[in-house]
């Protein structure tokens, strides 16, 4: 038999292997990473779709937490992990998009490391202040800000993050510079919000929407091109003639490089039967996130958007003046 012959059913077979895996697959619990500590946007959503899918699956989705390095330690153990379908990694505009110029050194590359599995949900980002401030909303602020700035602060999450680039992104709009000051939690800058020890922050929607209805903070505008469908009775910045805030922050499911294509679809086809189970969209919905479009959700349209994201925290990031640690 010809070398060629011999390497064509050498790769015919390894073919038939595969498939027949990926037939049998799930076989044992799968791992869902989720790069961030419990109790948070990310958390949440990790363990409502691990439970929903876990039942169409067959086979229990087990959430480990994996905080550090801005999420950046989890999803590395995830580009790591073997690729045959039994570790995925809950990722986000922060860990697959900002990390990639925010670390120097990135342990993972998100674009040759990770296959997307489904593109999920979105969750705007808002800014907020201290009841105590003067103006009432965004047209006000902005000259009040370019008057005050000297005696100003906003919060944040963390140098880099999601909260801090958006807030950033005001600032560099109106034409100011606020001191900065880092939080550890969201919850934490919020509360100094409340006590009128912070003026400014740019926080997940779904963090303070609780206190601006409570009207215990102010509430200037949302930080997306449109508003949200969660949130229609709020005004974007943009209307408020502050354009051009990219304040989306969006969650999806990736899996290792070299996962098995039916594998991965079976993963794909779990994801979107459990975003489309009333149960899931209701619990979604009341902490903040909408489900993106049904087109957007493929692994194929997530494939083109996250190099794309990139490309777009790369110049935010860098307009902002941080420096990659």
């Amino acid at each position: 038999m010809s070398l060629f012959r011999l390497v064509a059913s050498a790769v015919l077979m390894l073919s038939q292997l595969g498939a027949v895996a990926a037939q049998e697959w799930p076989t044992r619990y799968i791992t869902a990473i989720v790069p961030f500590g419990p109790g948070n946007s990310v958390d949440i959503f990790g363990r409502l779709m691990a439970a929903r899918m876990s039942e169409l699956l067959g086979q229990q989705i087990i959430v480990e937490n994996v905080g550090g390095a801005g999420g950046a330690t989890g999803t590395a153990r995830a580009a790591r992990a073997a690729p045959d379908g039994y570790t995925i990694v809950i990722g986000g505009a922060d860990t697959i998009a900002q990390n990639q110029t925010l670390l120097e050194k990135p342990p993972y590359n998100s674009v040759t490391d990770l296959i997307p599995i489904v593109l999920a949900v979105e969750l705007p980002l808002v800014l907020v202040g201290r009841n105590s401030l003067p103006p009432s909303n965004l047209k006000e602020l902005i000259p009040y800000m370019k008057a005050n700035q000297d005696k100003m602060q906003f919060g944040s999450s963390g140098v880099g993050g999601a909260t801090h680039l958006a807030c950033a992104q005001v600032m560099r709009a109106v034409g100011v510079t606020l001191a900065h000051v880092p939080y550890r939690s969201a919850a934490a800058g919020i509360q100094d919000l409340i006590s009128g020890n912070l003026d400014l922050y740019c926080p997940v929607a779904a963090g303070a929407l609780p206190q601006i209805e409570a009207k215990a903070i102010k509430f200037f505008g949302v930080l997306t091109d449109q508003r949200s469908p969660l949130l229609p009775y709020l005004p974007t910045a943009a209307e408020q003639g502050l354009p051009g805030i990219h304040g989306n922050y969006w969650l999806g499911i990736f899996a290792p490089a070299g996962t098995p294509e039916p594998i991965a679809a079976k993963l794909t086809r779990a994801a979107l039967a459990a975003l489309e189970t009333p149960a899931v969209e209701s619990r979604l919905r009341e902490v903040g996130a909408a489900i993106v479009a049904p087109e957007r959700r493929t692994p194929a349209y997530l494939k083109t958007y996250v190099p794309e994201e990139i490309a777009s925290w790369a110049r935010i990031i860098k307009d902002s003046g941080v420096e990659p640690r």
